[in-house]
């Protein structure tokens, strides 16, 4: 039986009155990217609310502007408009110190058509300045405004009695549905625990076609998506359901969209620079990294300078090339691209390597099930018999070096943790141990214990025991 939802309140409004500054308040974490530039959300950005208690999904939108719907701020304010669909609440968010505008009042008139119930904020509250504003957000006809200043956390409160008659039956609904299935998890054994959902990261160079590929996945336009290179800014992460089509069962996955990553000297603006710190976040929260390429343009320096960052961090790495219904010569670029990710990625030979198209859905259904297998190896963890036995053949087949005539000895191994794997070898004399050496047991780790295009840790520790011999 599927679980209650969590009630779904939009914040809307025009450019920069503060409607991200609230979202990350209302998440209690600075999710959503803040500058003082107006339009910096172009995404609708999900994220947890509390207040007081009552439990909801926030949805930070893009400002709404009055353009041509075939522009870049038009498509932005169509994703506001599909994000009211299914809404439970809306809270229309308006500048206290500026006082209302004609975009407000327009705003305003959309919403009332609306069947969603809305409560108005008034931010920027703050000071005597702002007390004209919030009294003329009553001429809006949605209700009495709160007064609020998100930035500083006052009067963010009182949006508890605004929202509670509108979503508190279903919030306590969800709330004990949640509790019971919290407690039901706890009585499992640890090895029965459903792991939860992929955490899958989309990411790449600008252009190379993200948010489209996500948009397919879905079958919506969720992402804002076109011909300009860079509209993402925000790390979007969305929670999905995928069918897989060979086994017929239904699979969770958070798909996390992020900002296109270009070279570090071609990054000089203050927002894309946080752009892509976001992005970074993004990688270190996924469990497994889609580098996406683009087949037009094949693999270029950064995408395995993006790659390296990926696999630095741990993560679970898997490239797509994308646009290949378009690719020419495609059985030599394919060829091309894989030599050259083994030859520039040398520490993990054998990445999986897939060929999709955002346009025509080829190759995403492969691409999820290797990204299920690829988090499963990641996530492994090898029986002390066996990884004994690989220890002992390892030993056997490729003896540790002598330096000065002098053995070093490994006397044991152990496996530390996962996600990635994580092994610790003891022995003596092992700051004389040759890099070439590690070399060889991690890739004999990742050859015979099924690790194969996982990054694997090896930490090399010095025998305490006080009565070991060298």
């Amino acid at each position: 039986m599927s679980l209650p939802k969590k009630p779904e309140v939009v914040i809307i409004g025009r450019p920069n009155v503060g409607k991200s500054t609230l979202f990350n308040r209302l998440v209690g974490k600075k999710l959503a990217l803040v500058d003082d530039q107006p339009g910096v959300t172009r995404d609708r950005r999900m994220g947890d609310a509390v207040i007081a208690g009552l439990h909801f999904t926030i949805v930070d939108t893009a400002g709404w502007e009055d353009e041509n719907e075939l522009s870049l701020p038009g498509r932005m304010r169509k994703q506001t408009e599909a994000s009211l669909a299914g809404a439970d609440a809306a809270i229309f968010v308006v500048d206290a110190r500026a006082g209302l505008t004609p975009l407000d009042e327009e705003i305003a008139r959309y919403l009332r058509e609306q069947e969603v119930p809305v409560v108005v904020v008034a931010n920027k509250a703050e000071g005597n300045a702002a007390e004209a504003g919030v009294m003329e957000a009553y001429a809006l006809g949605l209700g009495e405004p709160l007064a609020v200043s998100a930035e500083h956390g006052v009067g963010v409160a009182d949006l508890f009695g605004g929202l509670w008659p509108i979503i508190g039956a279903k919030a306590e609904e969800w709330e004990e549905a949640h509790d019971a299935e919290r407690a039901e998890w706890r009585e499992m054994d640890e090895e029965d625990r459903p792991s939860g959902p992929l955490k899958l990261a989309i990411v790449g160079r600008p252009n190379a076609g993200k948010s489209t590929l996500i948009n397919r996945l879905l079958g919506e336009d969720r992402l804002l998506t076109g011909p300009e290179a860079g509209i993402t800014r925000d790390s979007i992460a969305i929670d999905w359901e995928w069918t897989d089509p060979k086994s017929g069962e239904t699979r969770e996955i958070r798909l996390i969209d992020t900002a296109g990553m270009r070279k570090k000297k071609n990054v000089t603006e203050k927002l894309e620079k946080l752009s892509v710190a976001d992005a970074r976040r993004a990688v270190d929260f996924a469990e497994v990294v889609v580098l996406l390429l683009d087949a037009t343009q094949g693999l270029e320096h950064q995408d395995l300078k993006i790659a390296s960052l990926v696999l630095e961090e741990g993560r679970a790495l898997m490239i797509a090339i994308n646009k290949w219904d378009v690719a020419e010569d495609a059985s030599k670029l394919f060829n091309g691209i894989r030599a050259a990710l083994d030859d520039g990625l040398a520490q993990v030979r054998g990445l999986p390597l897939f060929a999709v198209s955002a346009k025509t859905g080829k190759g995403l259904d492969q691409m999820l099930a290797g990204a299920f297998e690829l988090r499963d190896a990641w996530s492994k963890r090898v029986g002390t018999a066996a990884l004994n036995r690989w220890f002992d053949d390892a030993m056997e087949a490729n003896p540790p070096p002598a330096p000065g005539g002098k053995r070093i000895k490994l006397r044991y191994i152990t496996q530390a943790g996962t996600r990635p794997p994580r092994f610790v070898i003891f022995g003596t004399r092992l700051d004389e141990l040759p890099k070439s050496y590690e070399r060889y047991l991690v890739n004999s780790i990742r050859a015979k214990l099924g690790f194969d295009a996982v990054p694997v840790r090896v930490t090399l520790k010095a025998n305490k025991n006080p009565f070991a011999k060298d």
